[in-house]
């Protein structure tokens, strides 16, 4: 076991995911520190408040390993892309679940990075942001619940018995009868709807606020794509007679005052189109009706159009932040 990390480099893979983390916890604490300012209810003040000190503990830590490994800090989001002045933006419900779903998020996101980290203070930093991210995910659940908000998947009636499958139609989705879905297919279909429905209403706020026309145009064609791809996974669910209730209290305000620069706004907006590709793979390797596969294998190919295209936006502003990058041998070597 390694007891000291003095002689250990940080590795690639620790690199990308510590880089990631700094530059997502930028993201976070610029967003909610805008939420803070408007938020009225006290459950969920408790919840933002518990999510910022976080993301800031995080910036600490990652900082602080860069400063020792003589590594250039990141520049990320500062405060200068945040307006406390501009008025509400979103009712406290949407921060709510805002909140959960950024819990969720990492979750996700520090099971990729904790197998990427070799060495032991790495390991232990992700350990913790798993358990903080669990901690963050169910505090704002339990709020939800508390208040009714809480959305929960399909209910299905409970099996008699365990079954196997013995004919090839277990794969079919495209002509004649169709077989009924999966829990397992549910619970991806549902969660994406979830995902997307509340990406649409932070993008439609998003678009009333963005100070570029280019960026309006292209946050206006991210909300209707989160709208079409809702319709997709909805019409899946419905076709089994699987009711989704969702919340209508999410959408944002009449307010057009910028209370984020158009670069949080491209940034935040990269970090949904990376999630919802993630996510999308994932639910096409747990989905084997073709008719799903064949779904979520477009939807992939659209999301990933629309962000290349937000790339090109970035770089031509300035925007994009080039992660850390191995060398360029041809180039040494041509002196």
């Amino acid at each position: 076991m390694e007891n000291s990390h003095d002689h250990i480099k940080l590795t690639s893979g620790e690199l990308a995911v510590l880089w990631g983390s700094y530059m997502n916890d930028s993201l976070g604490i610029c967003t909610i520190s805008y939420f803070l300012k408007d938020v009225e209810d006290p459950d969920i003040r408790s919840t933002l408040e518990y999510a910022s000190d976080l993301a800031k503990k995080h910036i600490e830590v990652v900082t602080d390993i860069f400063k020792e490994e003589k590594i250039p800090i990141p520049t990320g989001l500062t405060e200068q892309d945040v307006n406390l002045n501009a008025p509400r933006l979103y009712p406290d419900t949407f921060m709510l679940y805002y909140i959960q779903n950024m819990g969720a998020t990492g979750i996700n996101s520090y099971s990729i990075a904790l197998p990427n980290a070799a060495r032991m203070d790495i390991r232990e930093f992700y350990t913790s942001c798993m358990g903080s991210s669990c901690e963050l995910y169910n505090r704002a659940s339990n709020v939800l619940q508390e208040k009714g908000l809480f959305i929960r998947s399909p209910y299905i009636p409970y099996p008699s018995q365990g079954e196997f499958v013995h004919k090839q139609h277990f794969l079919a989705g495209w002509m004649g009868e169709q077989r009924p879905l999966t829990t397992i297919e549910i619970s991806f279909l549902f969660f994406n709807l979830y995902r997307n429905s509340l990406g649409s209403a932070l993008l439609t706020g998003f678009s009333q606020v963005a100070q570029s026309k280019e960026v309006r145009r292209y946050i206006v064609r991210g909300a209707e794509i989160s709208k079409h791809h809702s319709a997709v996974f909805s019409k899946f669910l419905s076709n089994d007679n699987l009711l989704t209730p969702m919340t209508w209290d999410i959408m944002p305000t009449t307010s057009t005052e910028p209370p984020f620069s158009d670069k949080l706004l491209m940034l935040h907006s990269t970090a949904l189109n990376n999630a919802g590709i993630a996510y999308y793979g994932a639910s096409l390797g747990a989905s084997l009706r073709k008719d799903l596969a064949a779904a979520y294998s477009r939807l992939v190919i659209e999301v990933g159009e629309f962000a290349v295209d937000g790339v090109n936006i970035m770089i031509d502003n300035g925007w994009l932040e080039k992660p850390f990058s191995a060398p360029n041998r041809n180039s040494l070597a041509k002196g």
